[in-house]
C-alpha cells in the first residue's frame, strides 16, 4: 500500500512475486528490503516454512527502476523442529551496519539470525538463536541502547473471539535475554503489554513502528475484529508512547470538549477577553461552622460573558485555568479535508460558538469569528511519546503548501505563537476533558 498525502489515504502499490505471507519492509540506503515467509504457520505445508528476502530500488510499480531481485532463503523450518519459519521482522543497525531478522510462531521458538546488509542473505557463519516462546509476528527495535522484542501473544483467526495482544521485552544484547518490566524472560513466557483491546477493536497483532518526528511516533497493528465494522479485521495506526523506557499504545484524539493546557506552565489556551467575575455569597472563614450546609455552585455560563467578548477575529492567549467558557474548546474531526498518519484534520472552536482557533497572519494564533473551512483553521493533533500532544495548523497564513514544521507554541507564559517544533515543553499541550 502507498500513500501520496502523508498517510491519510492509501492505494495499491508494488506487488511482490513469489506469494507467501506476512512481509516486512525496510529501507536501507537507497533500496527497499522485503522479507516474507513461504508456507508454514500451519497453512498448506504445515509447519514447514521459509523466510526469504529480496530487494527493490523503489516500491512504485510505475517507476522504471521497479524490479525485484531474486529471492534469497535465509531461514527455514522442517515441520518437526521447535520453530516455524514465518512472520519475518527486520532490524537494521545503521550505526554498526548490521542486519537481523526475527521469525517464528507458537509452534516452538521465536528466533533471530543475522543477515548480510549488502546481499540480505544469511551472514556467513550465522546461526539462529532462540529468544522467546508463546508468541508470533515478532519485530525488533533498537532504541536508546536497548533492543526491544515485540511479539503477538494469544489466539488469532477467530474474529471477535480472538485474544491476540502485543507484548514486549528488552535486552542490551540483540540475542537476549529479553526481559519484561518484572524481569520475566520471554523464553519463559514473559512480556509487558503494549496493546490489547483498543476501543471496540479486539485482537491486536503484528506491531510496526514509524518515527514521524523527534518525540512523535506511531505504531501500526491489525485488529482481528472491530465491533463497529461488522467484526471485520482492520489495520490501525495508533500513537506510540514511551514511559520509563517501555513502549505502549497511546490515545488517539477524538471529538470532545477540552481545555488545552500548556505543558510549560499549565496555563490554559483561551480567547483574550476581559475577566468577568462570578458573583458569590461569601462567608468569613472564622464564622464558618462544620455543620453548615454546603451546595454546589454553578459554573460560569457562556451567556454570562459572551456579550463582553471582542467582535471579529481576536487574539488567543494563555491564562490561569479557571473553568471559564472562553477556555473550553470543542475539538471535532472535519470530513472531506484530508488528514495525516492516523487521524483526520480537526477544527477547534470555543464550545457553543462559531469562534475558531486559527493560524494568524504574523505567525500568531487568533480566534476567528467563524469557521470557514480555510486550511489555516484545520489542525493536526498528534500525541507525543511522553503522552502530551502537539497541535499543528494544516497551513500557515499566506502559504500554498501544507505545514509540517510549525506548531502551537508557548512563548513566555502567556503568549501562544507558531514556532518550529523542537520537542520541548513550550511546544507540548495537555488535552483535559471538560469538567461537568
Amino acid at each position: 500500500m502507498i500513500s501520496d498525502d502523508g498517510g491519510w489515504t492509501w492505494h495499491g502499490g508494488a506487488e511482490r512475486p513469489g506469494g507467501g505471507a506476512a512481509p516486512d519492509v525496510l529501507k536501507i540506503g537507497d533500496r527497499y528490503l522485503v522479507a516474507y515467509s513461504a508456507t508454514g504457520g500451519g497453512l498448506g505445508g504445515g509447519h514447514y516454512g521459509k523466510i526469504l528476502t529480496m530487494w527493490n530500488k523503489t516500491l512504485d510499480p510505475k517507476s522504471p527502476d521497479f524490479k525485484y531481485s531474486v529471492a534469497k532463503e535465509v531461514a527455514a523450518s522442517d515441520g518437526v523442529e521447535d520453530c516455524d519459519a514465518i512472520d519475518a521482522g527486520l532490524l537494521y543497525d545503521e550505526q554498526n551496519n548490521r542486519l537481523f531478522v526475527s521469525y517464528g510462531t507458537y509452534f516452538g521458538n521465536i528466533r533471530i539470525i543475522e543477515l548480510d546488509p549488502v546481499t540480505a542473505g544469511r551472514k556467513s557463519g550465522a546461526k539462529p538463536v532462540d529468544v522467546a516462546i508463546d508468541c508470533e509476528a515478532s519485530d525488533i527495535l533498537y532504541v536508546d541502547g536497548w533492543y526491544y522484542l515485540l511479539g503477538t501473544h494469544g489466539t488469532c483467526c477467530d474474529g471477535v473471539n480472538s485474544t491476540y495482544n502485543i507484548v514486549v521485552g528488552r535486552s542490551k544484547d540483540i540475542y537476549g535475554p529479553y526481559l519484561d518490566n518484572l524481569g520475566r524472560d520471554m523464553k519463559q513466557g514473559g512480556g509487558k503489554m503494549v496493546v490489547n483491546t483498543y476501543g471496540k477493536a479486539v485482537g491486536a497483532g503484528h506491531f510496526g513502528r514509524f518515527v514521524v518526528d523527534k518525540g512523535v511516533e506511531v505504531m501500526s497493528c491489525h485488529f482481528e475484529a472491530d465491533f463497529e465494522r461488522s467484526g471485520r479485521s482492520v489495520l490501525s495506526i495508533l500513537p506510540l508512547t514511551w514511559k520509563d523506557g517501555w513502549p505502549k499504545a497511546g490515545k488517539k484524539v477524538s471529538n470532545g470538549v477540552f481545555s488545552i493546557q500548556s505543558e510549560r506552565r499549565g496555563y490554559a489556551l483561551e480567547l483574550a477577553t476581559d475577566f468577568v467575575r462570578i458573583q458569590q455569597e461569601r462567608q468569613a472563614w472564622w464564622n464558618a461552622k462544620p455543620d453548615d450546609p454546603v451546595s454546589e455552585l454553578p459554573l460560569q455560563k457562556l451567556s454570562d460573558m459572551e456579550s463582553s467578548w471582542p467582535k471579529g477575529a481576536a487574539p488567543a492567549r494563555l491564562g490561569d485555568y479557571m473553568l471559564r467558557p472562553n477556555q473550553y474548546w470543542q475539538i471535532e474531526a472535519v470530513d472531506g479535508k484530508g488528514g495525516y498518519l492516523g487521524n483526520p484534520y480537526f477544527k477547534i472552536t470555543i464550545k457553543g460558538t462559531t469562534r475558531t482557533l486559527a493560524a494568524g497572519p504574523d505567525m500568531d494564533v487568533i480566534v476567528a469569528d467563524n469557521y470557514t473551512g480555510d486550511d489555516t483553521q484545520l489542525w493536526r493533533i498528534e500525541q507525543c511519546t511522553d503522552g502530551t500532544y502537539r497541535l499543528m495548523p494544516k497551513r500557515l497564513a499566506g502559504t500554498t503548501s501544507d505545514n509540517t514544521k510549525f506548531v502551537l507554541y508557548s512563548i513566555a507564559d502567556s503568549t501562544p505563537i507558531l514556532k518550529e517544533w523542537d520537542n520541548g515543553d513550550n511546544a507540548k499541550w495537555n488535552l483535559v476533558a471538560e469538567e461537568e
